[in-house]
This record gives C-alpha cells, sequence and structure tokens, in this order.
C-alpha cells in the first residue's frame, strides 16, 4: 500500500508538473489564409505554419521536436486568395495570409477595386516567390492573340482573387471586358474541370509553378499554355505594374514540351499592425530557421524559392510597411540597416 500511495503521489506531482508547464506555455492559434486547395497558396501555407508551430507539449526543438514559437498553433486555411486575405486580416478575420504584390499594393492604397476601401492595417513579413500567370487552353488548341478572347467562355478565378484583380486590367488593355466575352467566376480546380469537360474555351490563374490542378489537367485530358507576345507582356506590364516578364520553362508540365513566355508577379507573406511585434518577431525568425528550410525544400518545388536572401525583395516598391516585428529581425541580421 505504501508502494501505491508513493506511486500516486509521483503521478500526481507529475500531472501537477505537466499542468504547470502548459499553463505557462499558452496556447495561441495563428490562421493564415491561403487559396483553393488545387493553387499553390494552400501547400505553400500550409509548409509554413508548420515551420512556425511548436504547441504545448512538443518536444524541445534540439531534441527533434518543432522548432516553431513556443505554443504557437498555425493553421492554414483555404480561401478565395489574395485579395479576400487581405480583406480578412485587416478586418481581424485572420492573423496572416498569402497575397500578389499587386493585390496587397492596391488594398493597401485603396486603388483600383479598393478605391474607397483602403486596407491600412496591411503589414509585411516577407516576400515569398515569383507566381506565373497561366491562360490554359483545351489541349491542341491555340490563340494568335488576346483579342481573340472576346465572344469565348472565359475562366477570369474566383471573385476575391488577386488573379482577378490583375487579369480584368490586363484583359481591358485589349479591348476585352466582361461585356464581349462570356466570363466564369471559378478557382482553380473548378475551372480545370471545366476545361477538360469542354465547358470553358480557356481560363486564367496566377501561381507558383507547378500547379497540382494543372499537372492533373495535364495527365489527363492535357492542356495547352499561351505563349504571350512581347507586346501583350509590354501593354499588361503597364496596366499592372507588378507583373513583370517570366518564362514557364519546357517540362515545367509533361504535355507542354515548350518555353511559354508570361508574366509573373511576387507573393507575399501578410500580417495585421495589430499582431504583437514579438510574436511577428519570433514568427519571422522560425520561417527562416534551418527547420523551416527543410520543411519548404521538401514540400513543395516552389518551396526552394522562398529564401532569406530574397525575402526582402521588390518591398520597397510596394511602399507597404513591414511589421515592426520582421523589421527588427530582419535588422538583428544586418538585412536592414
Amino acid at each position: 500500500m505504501k508502494m501505491v500511495a508513493k506511486l500516486s503521489a509521483a503521478l500526481i506531482a507529475c500531472t501537477m508538473l505537466v499542468g504547470a508547464t502548459a499553463q505557462a506555455q499558452e496556447m495561441r492559434f495563428f490562421r493564415i489564409g491561403t487559396g483553393s486547395a488545387g493553387g499553390t497558396y494552400f501547400p505553400i501555407g500550409g509548409l509554413i505554419a508548420n515551420a512556425i508551430s511548436n504547441p504545448p507539449g512538443s518536444r524541445p526543438c534540439d531534441q527533434g521536436g518543432s522548432c516553431g514559437v513556443p505554443g504557437l498553433v498555425a493553421i492554414a486555411q483555404s480561401t478565395n486568395a489574395s485579395a479576400h486575405n487581405v480583406n480578412a486580416i485587416n478586418a481581424g478575420q485572420m492573423e496572416a495570409g498569402l497575397t500578389g504584390a499587386a493585390t496587397l499594393y492596391f488594398a493597401y492604397h485603396g486603388l483600383e477595386k479598393f478605391e474607397g476601401k483602403a486596407k491600412p492595417k496591411l503589414r509585411i513579413i516577407a516576400n515569398l516567390y515569383p507566381e506565373d500567370l497561366h491562360l490554359v487552353m483545351q489541349k491542341d488548341q491555340s490563340l494568335d492573340s488576346l483579342k481573340n478572347l472576346e465572344g469565348q467562355r472565359v475562366g477570369i478565378a474566383q471573385a476575391g482573387s488577386g488573379t482577378q484583380i490583375g487579369v480584368e486590367l490586363m484583359l481591358a488593355a485589349q479591348g476585352i471586358t466582361r461585356d464581349n466575352m462570356q466570363e466564369a467566376e471559378l478557382n482553380n480546380t473548378q475551372s480545370a474541370e471545366r476545361i477538360a469537360d469542354g465547358q470553358l474555351d480557356a481560363y486564367f490563374y496566377v501561381a507558383g509553378t507547378p500547379v497540382a490542378a494543372m499537372i492533373q489537367l495535364d495527365n489527363t485530358k492535357g492542356m495547352e499554355l499561351y505563349d504571350f507576345s512581347d507586346a501583350e507582356i509590354e501593354a499588361s506590364n503597364k496596366a499592372v505594374p507588378f507583373y513583370v516578364r517570366s518564362t514557364i520553362p519546357a517540362g515545367t508540365y509533361e504535355g507542354i514540351q515548350y518555353d511559354v513566355n508570361t508574366l509573373a508577379v511576387n507573393g507575399i507573406l501578410v500580417t495585421s499592425v495589430d499582431q504583437d511585434d514579438e510574436l511577428v518577431y519570433e514568427i519571422t525568425k522560425a520561417l527562416w530557421g534551418d527547420q523551416a528550410r527543410q520543411l519548404l525544400d521538401a514540400g513543395h518545388a516552389k518551396g526552394k524559392a522562398i529564401t532569406l536572401e530574397t525575402a526582402l525583395d521588390g518591398i520597397l516598391n510596394l511602399d507597404v510597411p513591414l511589421h515592426p516585428g520582421a523589421e527588427r529581425f530582419y535588422k538583428e541580421i544586418g538585412m536592414l540597416p
């Protein structure tokens, strides 16, 4: 009986110790808005969430456990992507999210579709990677120019997405609007399914290559990608200055054995100025740690493009502030004066 009593006392003490530790390490949730499951934001957001999480009770980093922020549980949420994310972050409905540079610029400064609806609480954590504009067509189909989209059934991405904002501006520069085409507001997966079923003639989507929904389409029904002319790239860049010339190399998708001239925009990780400075500092530090590097390199082809060396690329041109917590980290490591 004495032995049982001693064991019970030890168990109670151990339970109290674990409880005290868990209580001391308060659990915090951190929602990251991404995009549709068939795009690139969702898997990349999941990798970032894993990298910065360190739930209470996790093994220490130096013992093979998580190297994220102690007590933090980050969750990648599927959303309608860029425009949805900046709206939700500014409104306090999510703690962070991914967005294209053009959408971030328009939203923060209250321009274009955000005119009169500026999002002044947005703050940058890091530049991530370039996202390529895909104009997907049915297998063996072609276009002589973007002007040939007039009268056709065209997917312009889901409402509230950065793709839709940019594409409408680019098409308008070619004289193509909702008035002279049959537009469809669909996410990437839905658009790929409609192409496969012959219900769409073409669709636009901006994402880091390779894109899951397009890989599936390419491997089943097949597809073609539109090769933008130099004049179209120049006009598109004038319409949306944060979209710049890019190339999708031959073989990125198995059935596309030709280089595709297109445009690309940087994907950015953003948060709100209302988020605690110390928390964002720790998140930024974890994002650029060794364990995060391993997760990004192994988790997605575009993860390799997310590097500390390019974390501040193009940020000054956006005229959107860094979050003070992120700024402190970059100053500490000598990337900012």
